[in-house]
């Protein structure tokens, strides 16, 4: 049923009742009976009325865009996360799209066109789904600086007309072969190839492990095949040995031993790339810290040698990995006890942080305490849970972590309070009619129907 709120607009409060009958009328519907022929036009016609409802949910989507942050509740992504349960990447996309599709204004208040024009009329109508606009929209990111414009207008306008007669599939070969028109030689310049470099990694996997996404430049490519060159070469910084040799060159029964194939001697090639700068003065510090691995887990774990340690980016770490990282890094290690959120001790491997409450914070909240924040621990600031002009002390167990959106509604009416239960609750302006609300995003363990296994909660 619609949960649009009785303080709506009698029209709104009509037409959402009119489209919740209308479903249910449908639902009620037997369309079994109809000829195959039939059932493949009614499910043209649903497909269709979806598409457009996408399209109108974009048209709020814009306009909410524009709001303040702290007068719906945060970071917009988060807010349409939290409301739609959908992914926070997903709503990243929603409102990167609804941006290129709505009408925009121009600061002195002008009216302006969609920036993809003929993509949005065909949208509106229902005739393009979010695969043919992917395509679009990559086949435009993909075309050089110095495309001029008519010629970027014209592609935009054709590869709209096709897609509302082809599949994406079939839309993505006629893109294909359009760019070669555009640019026949290929040629890209260095800004070209500058807007196309990218790392992204994929959730971490239940094994452990992740998939990164890399696009490489030129120079990136060219850094790392050298040092591939050595450091992948077969004995080289091989993960399986006792004491993987990274310095001197291989001996010859190490080479003769390596079973490992081509990609996975450069995956350990780089894994030493990237130890061998942790800690390194060079690079400064971070929250006061060197760069390095915040790592958490509890007495039990630690002594055990089994179960998972959290790092201050969220990581799952196996207890064998972290045991073995200590041994060749300056990482920071906060052990809990096995039934409290207690710090029991700071333990420091090679070097002394200068603010322990840092690392303190990043075990105890992990990440942004507020409501549903995904945002990790490395990534966020020290807040304090009262304020430090209410006589707020710089203590840990007075502060917690808050990512710099978050951070800033505290400027704006919102505040924070630390509970019996430890959690850090965030209470909006009461004017707003906002819930207040705590975060467990960070701590899936609360979710389970047992409570948290013995790990610091």
């Amino acid at each position: 049923m619609s949960t649009v709120t009785a303080e709506a607009p009698p029209e709104v409060l009509g037409a959402f009742a009119a489209l919740d009958a209308a479903v249910a009328g449908l639902g009620e519907l037997n369309l079994a009976e109809l000829s195959p022929a039939l059932r493949l036009r009614a499910l043209d016609r649903l497909e269709a009325a979806m598409r457009v409802q996408k399209a109108h949910s974009h048209s709020i989507i814009a306009g909410l865009a524009d709001a303040d942050p702290a007068r719906i509740g945060g970071a917009l992504r988060r807010v349409l996360a939290d409301s739609l349960r959908i992914s926070c990447a997903e709503a990243r996309r929603r409102i990167r799209d609804a941006g290129q599709l709505t009408p925009r204004t121009t600061l002195s208040g002008q009216p302006m066109p969609p920036e993809l024009p003929a993509t949005a009329c065909a949208w509106r109508r229902g005739a393009l789904d979010p695969e043919h606009l992917r395509v679009i929209q990559e086949f435009l990111r993909s075309l050089p600086q110095s495309t001029p414009a008519p010629t970027v207008a014209e592609a935009e306008q054709f590869l709209a007309e096709q897609a509302t007669s082809l599949r994406p599939d079939q839309l993505a070969k006629v893109a294909d072969r359009y760019a070669l028109l555009i640019n026949p030689d290929g040629a890209f310049t260095d800004a070209d190839r500058a807007k196309q470099r990218s790392f992204s990694w994929s959730e971490q996997r239940r094994d452990g492990m992740s998939t990164g996404r890399l696009t490489a430049s030129p120079e990136l490519r060219a850094n790392l095949d050298a040092w591939m060159a050595r450091f992948a070469s077969p004995g080289m910084c091989n993960a399986s040995d006792e004491t993987p040799c990274v310095t001197a060159d291989p001996a010859d029964e190490a080479r003769d031993a390596d079973l490992r194939t081509p990609a996975q001697r450069r995956h350990d090639a780089l894994n030493a790339l990237v130890r061998s700068q942790l800690g390194n003065p060079q690079l400064g510090v971070h929250h006061g810290l060197p760069v390095t691995v915040i790592v958490t887990t509890t007495l039990k774990e630690l002594t055990d040698g089994a179960g998972l340690a959290i790092t201050g980016g969220g990581t799952l770490l196996p207890m064998r990995d972290v045991i073995r990282m200590a041994s060749h890094a300056h990482h920071y290690l906060a052990v809990f006890d096995d039934h409290q959120s207690r710090p029991l001790y700071l333990g420091r491997t090679r070097r002394v942080a200068s603010p322990d409450q840092w690392i303190v914070l990043y075990a105890r909240d992990r990440g942004c305490t507020a409501p549903n924040c995904d945002v990790p621990g490395y990534h966020t600031e020290a807040h304090h849970t009262r304020e430090w002009h209410r006589g707020g002390q710089t203590n840990a167990d007075e502060l917690t972590l808050a990512c710099h959106a978050d951070h800033k509604l505290v400027d704006k009416g919102w505040r924070t309070v630390k509970r019996r239960d430890g959690k850090v609750e965030w209470l909006p302006p009461p004017q707003l009619g906002l819930p207040a609300g705590t975060n467990d995003f960070h701590h899936p363990e609360r979710y389970l129907p047992n409570g948290p296994p013995d790990r610091a909660a």
